[in-house]
């Protein structure tokens, strides 16, 4: 028994982390003017949005605590395993961004520095670029994006069910619209704040049956998946 134990700790300390893949943006010109998102090899990843706000000088003559408003917005979730092994796919097929993926040839609209990154045992490489014609990295880019319209979603709807209820109903609406033209992805890790709308009465009507069709159309695609 002795044994089996010291063998299971062993293979515990030798066991590599996961590999992780990051995808960071930054564009002053748009909301968020920063993202960060972190997804691993088995499905756990994390959401990052915004820069911390410089500290104002504390106030002697005030017992007010910094807000948590100057911090970054920071949201764990869980992909599905399809988004998963998608995302690891197409960073192998961009050769983990090993080389250079920028588009330079001719002059290009901003649409922010954009940074992928790859660790694993093996490896740690990171390609920056503001458009790329590597097809990998353009459909990589298209999903991360995706999966930040949808969490910042979410993070507007808490906001609005803890401060502003009646502004509930714009969110959904708007969100509702993005994804039946799908241009929204992994609706199910916002699932925790629809099923709070859909179990308040005191929200509208209205608003509750745009969050049970949202969380519906999340649970359909993941069983498709």
């Amino acid at each position: 028994m002795l044994l089996l134990a010291l063998s299971s700790l062993a293979l515990c300390q030798t066991r590599p982390a996961p590999a992780t893949i990051t995808f960071t943006l930054d564009f002053p010109q748009s909301t968020p003017n920063h993202y960060q998102i972190v997804v691993d090899s088995s499905g756990n990843a994390t959401y990052i949005s915004g820069l911390a706000k410089p500290a104002a000088k504390p106030d002697p003559d005030s017992d007010t605590a910094s807000s948590d408003s100057d911090q970054p917005y920071r949201y764990p979730f869980t992909v599905t395993p399809a988004t998963r092994d998608r995302i690891f796919d197409l960073a192998a097929r961009a050769n983990y961004f090993s080389g250079d993926v920028n588009y330079k040839k001719r002059n290009i609209a901003n649409t922010g520095q954009k940074v992928l990154t790859y660790k694993d045992a093996q490896r740690s490489t990171h390609a920056e670029y503001n458009y790329s014609t590597n097809p990998a990295v353009q459909q990589l880019t298209a999903v991360f994006q995706q999966l930040s319209s949808t969490l910042e979603y979410g993070r507007r709807l808490e906001e609005a069910y803890h401060y502003q209820k009646l502004a509930l109903d714009e969110q959904l609406k708007s969100m509702e619209q993005q994804a039946n033209e799908n241009q929204l992805v992994e609706l199910q890790a916002v699932a925790p704040i629809l099923k709070k709308i859909v179990a308040d009465s005191s929200a509208m009507n209205v608003s509750r049956a745009r969050a049970e069709r949202l969380l519906a159309k999340a649970g359909s695609a993941a069983a498709t998946r």
